[in-house]
């Protein structure tokens, strides 16, 4: 039986991985490294991407800026969760607000220092991911627009940091990185609409909130159909293979989207739209995969020769 003190440690614990949402940042750090071996580096072998150095501190600051940002996001935003996410939130408050920021600096402390063991230009872009991340989180989140765009920029920009890294400049890298951005872009204006009456009470200046939900279904909308320009040139310019399937079958998802997004009404309802989009952004991960199946075929070989 644990006693008393553990319990308590083990809920700090788990409130802490709530506060940094600790099952997004394997998924993130999985398509980092996916990217690369299949988009940004498809040259070089599987096995020298996976046992590279560089990149794996490139991915582990990534994710811990990623979770420092979680936790500064969290920060500002505690009133606003209380009304939007009330359940999360009581889990989220068993860490003080202080041990919070105490993290959040202390994280960007040991990013800031292991960024240096990579380049001086890893340390200038982390240092400007984590002031941008801080900087949307504090003024920016709550504009009109600027806030939807940038969210969606930082979300992606992660992938940026392998891209300098590899220097690679494929155009049908930024095909997968403007699909990308559209549904992220998509998926921040559905969590407005989601968490509208936070937002009322806390004076953010969304677009659910400034011109209602008529207006913001219709933005969704056009962005839902701009997605199909990254496509068609994912699908007949540039060679992605076997993930071609997952680009058919997204667009089918999004048409059902879109059609479900004009009944949607309640918080339950965005709620599941949000989850639609959360399924694509995953399910696109695991399927880059598809670009080139044969690496795993090798990889298998290779590490069979290895027993």
């Amino acid at each position: 039986m644990l006693n008393r003190k553990t319990k308590h440690l083990l809920l700090k614990i788990f409130s802490m991985f709530s506060v940094v949402r600790g099952y997004n940042i394997p998924i993130i750090a999985l398509a980092q490294y996916l990217s690369a071996i299949f988009i940004l580096a498809p040259e070089k072998r599987a096995l020298n991407v996976i046992l590279d150095v560089n990149l794996f501190l490139i991915v582990v600051l990534s994710s811990l800026t990623i979770a420092s940002g979680y936790i500064i996001n969290n920060f500002y935003d505690s009133k606003k969760d209380l009304i939007n996410r009330p359940n999360k939130s009581k889990l989220d408050r068993l860490v003080s607000q202080k041990t919070k920021l105490q993290v959040y600096f202390s994280v960007n402390f040991i990013v800031f220092l292991l960024a240096f063991f990579i380049s001086f230009r890893a340390v200038l872009f982390f240092s400007v991911y984590i002031f941008l991340i801080w900087f949307y989180s504090h003024k920016l989140k709550k504009k009109v627009f600027i806030g939807n765009l940038t969210a969606a920029f930082l979300a992606v920009l992660p992938f940026f940091a392998i891209l300098l890294y590899y220097k690679n400049l494929y155009p049908q890298i930024f095909a997968h990185a403007t699909f990308l951005f559209l549904l992220l872009l998509i998926r921040e204006i559905i969590k407005d609409l989601e968490n509208i009456k936070g937002d009322i009470a806390n004076d953010y200046k969304t677009i659910p909130v400034l011109y209602g939900e008529i207006f913001s279904k219709k933005v969704v909308t056009i962005l839902t159909i701009s997605t199909i320009i990254p496509i068609y040139f994912l699908i007949e310019i540039f060679e992605v293979r076997y993930m071609d399937i997952y680009f058919y079958v997204s667009m089918l998802t999004l048409i059902l989207f879109v059609q479900k997004l004009w009944k949607s009404k309640t918080k339950s309802d965005y709620l599941k739209l949000h989850n639609i989009l959360k399924f694509l952004v995953v399910s696109g991960v695991f399927c880059i995969i598809l670009i080139n199946p044969e690496v795993l075929i090798h990889g298998k070989i290779v590490i069979n020769s290895l027993r």
